[in-house]
């Protein structure tokens, strides 16, 4: 839970600023929240994960154009931009390097059949596209304000994914093996 809060960190800031000011002091403050983010992780020599330098670089672009050009169409494709990085890597790495970077990431977790790991990368993959798509037109449709969109971000496109986890953990559980020992039952 402290890693989800410390990863949501920039977001949160995001969405607080933006309630008690503009979406520009809002951009400011999560990228200066994400290099802090790195500075921390770096101080507490603890791990820099590739998604942070992902997020920090795709934030210092997008957010960067949003201040210097005073437009914030910029920072709305930063969610796109990010998630659509990230399906792209899975895919990428799967079908050009066969690498399965969900086994790499769960495989520690979890035993799994070769042929669901595939689906499963797959299905991190599609989400990642799709949330990209419903990013852009809650973004750019024209049937949402600034401030829904905002909330959209913060909320919505966490919500979608806490949906597709639960959605996922549930169709994992018809492959998960039960490795209990059997062998050996509990005395009465």
């Amino acid at each position: 839970m402290k890693k989800l809060l410390f990863d949501l960190f920039p977001l949160v800031l995001f969405f607080l600023v933006f309630r008690f000011s503009d979406i520009y002091m809002a951009t400011g403050v999560a990228m200066l929240a994400s290099v802090l983010q790195i500075v921390w992780l770096k101080l507490t020599g603890k791990a820099i994960e590739t998604s942070h330098w992902i997020n920090l670089a795709v934030i210092v672009v997008f957010g960067g154009a949003t201040l210097i050009f005073h437009n914030d169409v910029f920072i709305r494709w930063k969610p796109t931009v990010l998630y659509w990085i990230f399906a792209a890597i899975l895919l990428g790495a799967r079908y050009l390097m066969r690498r399965n970077l969900m086994q790499k990431l769960m495989g520690g977790q979890l035993v799994l059949p070769e042929g669901v790991w595939d689906k499963l990368n797959l299905a991190w993959s599609l989400f990642f596209a799709a949330a990209g798509v419903v990013n852009l037109y809650v973004a750019f449709s024209g049937h949402f304000t600034e401030s829904q969109w905002v909330n959209f971000k913060a909320f919505g496109l966490l919500g979608m994914m806490l949906v597709f986890v639960i959605a996922q953990s549930l169709w994992l559980g018809r492959y998960l093996e039960d490795h209990s020992d059997k062998s050996n039952p509990p005395k009465s």
